[in-house]
């Protein structure tokens, strides 16, 4: 992008989510696009409400919210026409969530639904079910972040700047048994 200032990377690698108004922030989805759209590089409220095809008050609102929950910060500031440009950026570049809560993992679920339907090209999701023991889940779960992590290596060292962007989803989860049901693991 022309006249764009250059950024410094989110100041954290990584931050655990745990406080209540973390998880109040990521309950939305459109915080929780809005963290999908910043995890590359930083953006101004006009810029995001473009990308997101969004009102700016709605999008300096939800900033403002991810904000007082310490999830995005300003990055730098920018005079422009008499007026001041802010450009948010995440506080981590991947955010943890321990403990996962309904609400929020609705909402992030909604988003990727919303990015899904958005998307210019064919889409991949699948769901599977897997009889796995804890090890072998354990193993799955590992390989599944190392592949992420490579290909986000990858992009980094090839300067995959100007490719278009792809959201990765990893989900690997024990499945609950009914009510009333043990288990014979």
């Amino acid at each position: 992008m022309r006249d764009e200032p250059s950024y410094l990377p989110p100041p954290e690698e990584a931050l655990e989510i745990g406080a209540p108004e973390q998880f109040a922030a990521l309950s939305h989805p459109l915080r929780q696009r809005l963290l999908f759209a910043l995890g590359h590089r930083p953006a101004t409220s006009s810029q995001l409400a473009a990308q997101l095809d969004a009102k700016k008050g709605n999008v300096a609102h939800h900033l403002k919210v991810l904000r007082e929950a310490g999830l995005v910060h300003i990055a730098k500031t920018r005079q422009v026409r008499g007026g001041t440009e802010q450009y948010y950026q995440r506080t981590a570049r991947r955010m943890v969530v321990a403990e996962p809560q309904a609400a929020g993992t609705a909402a992030m679920l909604a988003a990727v639904a919303q990015e899904l339907d958005r998307s210019p090209v064919e889409t991949h999701l699948t769901l599977r079910h897997l009889h796995l023991s804890p090890a072998k889940a354990r193993e799955l779960g590992e390989t599944l972040a190392r592949l992420v992590d490579e290909a986000e290596e990858d992009e980094a060292e090839g300067g995959a700047e100007d490719q278009p962007l792809h959201g990765v989803l990893v989900a690997l989860y024990q499945q609950a048994l009914p009510s009333g049901t043990t288990s014979s693991v």
